[in-house]
């Protein structure tokens, strides 16, 4: 799929003036509630949907129906991050109400490091049939590892990129505020928060390397893998906020993810056979599906254990919730 640089043009602007207006309303780092959230989170879930309709009528069926598969798959990818980032803010007690500022400047980082990866990713899938051997076995072997992950996870602290950036750069160990950078005894120094900012991007640089592999073994257009991962990304910040009261009860999940990668590993090494692609609906199907078992799955098997979960009080207050 060719497209003009002016439509790439036309989309950085309207991907930057969303998040121009996110910043502006949240300009004065209130606490966002549940209400708020799940308000938020349909705006963001129905810009994604629209785009996918707006390539409907412009490119047809197929190109959208490639492209809802691969926002799918991104969204609930993303999900992961949520539980991640959970358990960043709970470590490092993030305020609750400058949470919102640290995963505004996330995204920021998150979109950066995809339109890096998916160009490369692109490039290199499209030169070498043999990198889709590789990412095929990657996404298998990341799905193997999810699905059997143990409970137990690395302190963020003890992530390689922030203690990297610790020895680097002046850090004070207290929030000022919502501040990245302070004055401390009369030298710039940075805040807590710049750390936790560096926990939240060094984990989503992770996250980019399985997501992109995964939506490149759909297609390889890097328009359509770019606006998938876009749109996905762009309603992460509410989705953390929707879901961070209700996240212990997502148990299962993780296996649905699993399935999702290792069918995306699957698919790209079939490309590369005389089996060829897979038709984009069954890909939807699967990815549809696999979503639904697994969340309805992990709702049942939870049920009326996680009572307090479900209590939107409680839900306002995601800084207090953790995996």
């Amino acid at each position: 799929m060719s497209v003009s640089w002016w439509i790439w043009a036309v989309l950085m602007l309207a991907i930057a003036a969303m998040l121009a207006v996110d910043l502006f309303l949240h300009r004065d780092n209130h606490v966002i509630g549940f209400r708020e959230a799940a308000a938020w989170s349909g705006i963001w879930i129905a810009a994604g949907l629209l785009f996918g309709v707006v390539l409907w009528v412009w490119q047809g069926g197929d190109v959208a129906g490639t492209y809802y598969a691969g926002y799918l798959i991104e969204k609930a990818l993303s999900i992961d991050n949520v539980f991640v980032f959970a358990l960043i803010f709970t470590y490092f007690a993030v305020p609750a109400a400058f949470q919102h500022k640290v995963l505004f400047w996330g995204v920021i980082g998150a979109l950066a490091f995809r339109l890096v990866f998916i160009f490369v990713g692109a490039e290199l899938l499209e030169t070498f049939f043999w990198t889709a051997y590789v990412f095929g076995a990657f996404l298998i072997y990341t799905g193997y590892k999810m699905a059997f992950r143990h409970d137990g996870q690395t302190p963020p602290d003890r992530n390689p990129v922030v203690r990297l950036v610790r020895r680097i750069v002046p850090t004070d160990p207290a929030y000022h505020g919502d501040r990245f950078f302070a004055r401390v005894d009369g030298k710039r120094v940075a805040t807590l928060l710049f750390v936790v900012l560096i926990a939240v991007e060094a984990t989503d640089l992770i996250f980019a390397i399985d997501s992109v592999a995964a939506i490149l073994a759909i297609t390889t257009s890097t328009f359509i893998v770019w606006t998938a991962n876009a749109f996905a990304i762009l309603g992460l910040r509410s989705l953390y906020f929707c879901l961070a009261g209700l996240l212990r009860r997502f148990v299962h999940l993780h296996y649905g993810l699993a399935v999702l990668l290792a069918f995306a590993g699957v698919k790209l090494i079939l490309s590369e056979t005389p089996v060829g692609k897979l038709p984009i609906p069954v890909t939807l199907g699967v990815i549809v599906v696999t979503i639904a078992v697994s969340i309805v799955w992990s709702l049942r098997s939870t049920r009326g254990a996680e009572a307090n979960d479900v209590d939107v009080d409680a839900a306002d207050s995601p800084a207090n919730s953790a995996r």
